[in-house]
């Protein structure tokens, strides 16, 4: 495999960003929005502060041919805007299920673009998923409101451990069944 190769992620287009795969050219600039306290206490993964070097091995991992995360850029060069605008995943679980995750950077917030590009996920189905799960915290409304609008379904509350928080948050658990 060619090192600048993503092996069997698809490149994902929407109607103003397109989600491709990270390049190792993101490495900058998913560190200055990864570091942004506001995005890292958003997730559940992301440290904070955010340690040097860990967006390059981050982008590494998920070019890796033996992840079992796909992780797409929003890339909205096409419209005029920076070719890094926030991440969405998606994780493989058994069953045909997958688990969908996204946060943007702080200067596109209330833009539409998460929305976006959820809902262009769905719709493309690259892991071939019939169900799709998510959690927000409850702390973030907004995010909740991305998942309602592209269809999910609230199904309970939860909790989950926020690296950048250091402690257990609750989360709000939805799921979406392609029909």
């Amino acid at each position: 495999m060619k090192l600048d190769q993503v092996v069997d992620q698809p490149t994902i287009e929407a109607e103003r960003i397109l989600l491709r795969p990270l390049q190792k050219s993101d490495a900058g600039l998913l560190s200055l929005y990864a570091g942004d306290e506001r995005v890292a206490r958003g997730t559940q993964f992301i440290p904070h502060p955010y340690p040097p070097g860990a967006a390059d091995s981050y982008v590494a991992r998920a070019r890796s041919a033996e992840r079992t995360e796909d992780v797409w850029a929003m890339d909205g060069t096409g419209a005029g805007l920076s070719e890094l605008l926030g991440l969405v995943s998606l994780e493989r679980m058994d069953r045909g299920q997958s688990e969908i995750a996204y946060w943007v950077a702080p200067a596109f917030w209330n833009t539409g673009l998460a929305s976006e590009a959820v809902r262009a996920v769905l719709s493309a189905n690259p892991q071939d998923a019939r169900t799709y799960f998510a959690s927000v915290f409850q702390d973030n409304p907004g995010s909740a409101r991305v998942l309602t609008n592209a269809g999910f379904e609230y199904i309970g509350d939860a909790e989950a451990f926020s690296v950048a928080r250091g402690e257990t948050v609750p989360t709000w658990t939805y799921l979406y069944r392609l029909a």
